[in-house]
């Protein structure tokens, strides 16, 4: 067995532990310096099996040497590990920025930061669907604690409709696995890719209930609709480097939607083959074209970036949908760019909020921000790559999108869908740079007194130690644009093995060593 799979885990793991136990004894100082290392060390432990899974194809790791199905598997293919890797590089930003004070509203912090990475490492490595529900329930554990993070009225009432929602969404969760597992008699993924396509007539029935239920918690947890009016409010609500992070939480449930329409209900899934393939597309298609509405109607900016996530969101399920080599594909490298842009606007826009004073981020006219050139130029790139214009990262994923849909019978619906939400995504931007740019003054004829009285002693200069983390971010997408010939090939590579699952059942309940790419 290649330990290598568990580095992602163990690593934030320990890091938690330490921090937890030694948050009374320790200066912030060390602590940050403690999830930094942290944070450095899992970055590079994922960059080492991105090579090796590149070269060597999928990785198994059978905890405690027990054979699949009876054990727990850790599954490190090509689609877990561009996952860790983009938690990687997004947790690297979020943490530079939260290091600059956010981090010091709670003591618990830096132990939930580490703890929500090893949820979502957990998540995207677990081959096991009981352990995929249990790794759920430590990135929301760690979530619940994040979005409280710094207190306020807005935040603990925002916080209260998450954890209500997501405690149904575990409920159901529950519901799905136990059904599954008293008429399949198994959990493992790769044992149900087997089991399900020899389900008997009389179960058929139980199984499809059972594979819609997890369709609706993994809807929930992406913010498909209509379960997506949770995210809004706790988003614009919470700190911006959390904000950030949470950034991959709606691509958990992504991943969690394709693996297991492609692996365990895929095309020799027999009867229950392509289970939701009907339901997914209308539904990305109707999130995509309202998260727009709401983006156009935001009065506030955090509140926009919230609703221009669960647009890309709403992207990605319709790339998904089309189920072919070259949708997925487009997805992937949508994926990676939509969480990198959306993180860095939620960042920008915390730059903004402290530089406007009372107006905090209300689509007001009021007084320039400090470094407002600087500034300014930050929210057009991101502007350009959210709304997809050319010639950038965005541009590249939607148009390898509406290159795939050719083939779909739908296709002029994800046409007019599509443009028509990228159109108003521009226009949503176009308003909101305008507001905060071009209309901005020092005259009080646009602002209230207070508000005036609270910009003015807003710093002046640039501050840089909050801008590094959103200039990172960007040059992360413009990175795609750079090296998008080979990694559409990764991506495309991606594709290709979950379409063709046999390699993936065969690694997990062979003799459980790496198979050759």
């Amino acid at each position: 067995m290649n330990h290598l799979v568990m580095a992602p885990l163990l690593l934030p793991l320990f890091a938690a532990v330490v921090l937890l136990l030694s948050r009374l004894g320790i200066s912030l100082g060390v602590r940050r310096g403690i999830n930094f290392g942290a944070v450095v060390l899992e970055l590079g432990a994922v960059i080492w099996l991105l090579l090796v899974v590149s070269g060597d194809g999928i990785l198994v790791y059978q905890l405690g040497d027990w054979p699949a199905p009876y054990g727990i598997s850790m599954v490190a293919d090509r689609l877990s590990v561009w996952m860790l890797l983009i938690t990687a590089l997004l947790a690297c930003a979020a943490l530079f920025y939260a290091v600059q004070g956010t981090d010091r509203g709670s003591r618990h912090f830096h132990s939930l930061f580490q703890l929500q990475i090893f949820g979502l490492n957990g998540a995207f490595l677990t081959g096991d669907l009981f352990n995929l529900f249990v790794f759920f329930e430590v990135l929301l554990l760690a979530s619940y604690g994040l979005l409280l993070h710094g207190g306020g009225p807005a935040r603990v009432r925002a916080g209260l409709h998450f954890v209500v929602l997501n405690l149904v969404g575990s409920t159901l969760f529950l519901f799905a696995v136990g059904t599954l597992y008293g008429v399949l008699g198994t959990l493992n993924m790769a044992d149900l890719a087997v089991k399900v396509s020899a389900t008997a007539p009389e179960d058929l029935g139980i199984v499809r209930a059972a594979g819609l239920l997890l369709f609706t918690v993994f809807a929930l947890k992406a913010a498909l609709f209509p379960l997506y009016l949770w995210l809004p409010s706790a988003y614009a609500s919470t700190s911006a480097p959390v904000a950030a992070l949470f950034a991959i939480m709606t691509k958990v449930g992504a991943y969690a939607i394709l693996r297991v329409e492609t692996l365990i209900f895929g095309d020799d899934a027999g009867l229950v083959s392509h289970l939701i393939e009907p339901v997914l597309l209308p539904l990305a298609l109707l999130t995509l074209g309202l998260a727009a509405l709401g983006a156009l109607s935001a009065r506030g900016l955090r509140r926009q970036a919230a609703y221009l996530l669960i647009l890309s969101i709403g992207t990605l399920l319709t790339a998904f949908a089309l189920g072919t080599n070259e949708g997925i594909a487009a997805g992937l490298y949508y994926l990676a760019h939509s969480t990198f842009a959306g993180a860095a606007l939620f960042l920008l826009a915390d730059v903004i909020v402290r530089g406007r004073g009372g107006l905090e981020d209300r689509l007001d006219p009021g007084p320039a921000v400090p470094a407002a050139p600087l500034v300014g130029s930050l929210f057009f790139l991101l502007a350009v790559l959210i709304s997809g214009l050319p010639p950038l990262s965005g541009f590249l994923g939607k148009w390898m999108l509406l290159r795939a849909a050719l083939d779909s019978q739908f296709v002029v619906w994800i046409f007019v869908v599509v443009l028509t939400a990228g159109l108003c995504s521009l226009f949503a931007l176009a308003r909101s740079g305008s507001l905060l740019f071009y209309r901005a003054s020092g005259g009080a004829a646009v602002v209230a007194a207070g508000d005036v009285a609270s910009a003015a002693g807003a710093p002046a200069g640039v501050d840089w130690p909050r801008l590094w983390p959103v200039i990172g971010l960007v040059a992360l997408c413009l990175a795609l644009v750079a090296a998008a010939g080979p990694l559409t090939e990764f991506t495309a590579e991606i594709a290709d093995a979950l379409l063709t699952p046999e390699r993936y059942i065969e690694a997990v309940l062979g003799d459980a060593k790496e198979v050759g790419a």
